[in-house]
């Protein structure tokens, strides 16, 4: 399969490692869409891909699928053209916070038959979430996430703090950097509307922890993760970085676990 990439952040040169220099099985990059040519002209002999900054050019190239690996802005200007050519692997879901662009989504995936792709990044248990609500008996989902205090506020403190109690919908809008794991839950469960977060400044740890409880006629299930950052970045979590890679992979698969 080969793959166009979206952005050269610390995302894609992860990717490019991990599938062109490690020759990943069935997977290739052949190309990879930025602003500035010029900066990332190296990737081209470093990595054996093509770069463009025209969008249609890029599409029209080789390749089969698209990997956003960019912003939440890249996915709002990009995203319609792209669903129209293309299969895509969507990695800044803040941005389907956005209704009216999450309702174009939907139409465009009718209209055009290709599918969009989202990982699970920094959490996990979505195919549980979506198993358990396949009834519509999901009750409750709640997300608590801790992060180090001084990668949310400016303000130095002694003790943990909460700095945001509400619905996702709210969180993602205050702090939408911080909160995709909220948006990605809450596609998965019962809408952002009604699934519930807290968000906790903690000056005692150096990682980000996600807790997830889900409540239903099904039972209930609790969900711990802590994420390391991506060695070559501390601010990018490298599990959400490894959930791209890991969708990839599953894509062609004729034995699917789990879903």
């Amino acid at each position: 399969m080969n793959i166009g990439l979206i952005g050269a952040g610390a995302i894609a040169h992860f990717l490019l490692k991990e599938v062109n220099y490690n020759q990943l099985e069935n997977l290739r990059i052949k190309s990879v869409l930025v602003r500035n040519k010029e900066k990332y002209r190296l990737l081209e002999s470093d990595f054996g891909v093509k770069v463009f900054t025209d969008l249609e050019a890029f599409l029209d190239s080789e390749i089969d699928i698209v990997v956003e690996a960019a912003n939440i802005n890249a996915v709002k200007t990009l995203l319609p053209s792209v669903m129209k050519k293309k299969d895509v692997v969507l990695i800044s879901v803040g941005a389907l916070a956005d209704a009216a662009l999450l309702t174009e989504i939907g139409n465009l995936v009718n209209e055009y038959k290709y599918a969009v792709h989202l990982p699970s990044g920094a959490i996990g248990g979505l195919d549980l979430l979506q198993n358990a609500h396949a009834l519509g008996t999901v009750t409750s989902v709640s997300l608590t996430t801790r992060k180090p205090s001084k990668s949310l506020i400016e303000e130095d403190i002694d003790e943990a703090r909460v700095i945001f109690e509400g619905k996702a919908v709210d969180a993602i809008k205050r702090f939408p950097k911080n909160m995709n794991v909220s948006i990605v839950l809450s596609l998965a469960g019962i809408g952002i509307e009604k699934t519930s977060v807290c968000l906790v400044a903690d000056p005692h740890i150096d990682k980000n922890v996600h807790h997830v409880v889900i409540k239903g006629d099904f039972g209930e299930a609790t969900l711990t993760v802590t994420n390391n950052p991506l060695p070559e970045n501390p601010k990018t979590s490298y599990l959400a970085a490894m959930s791209i890679l890991g969708t990839l992979k599953r894509i062609d698969r004729k034995l699917r676990i789990g879903g």
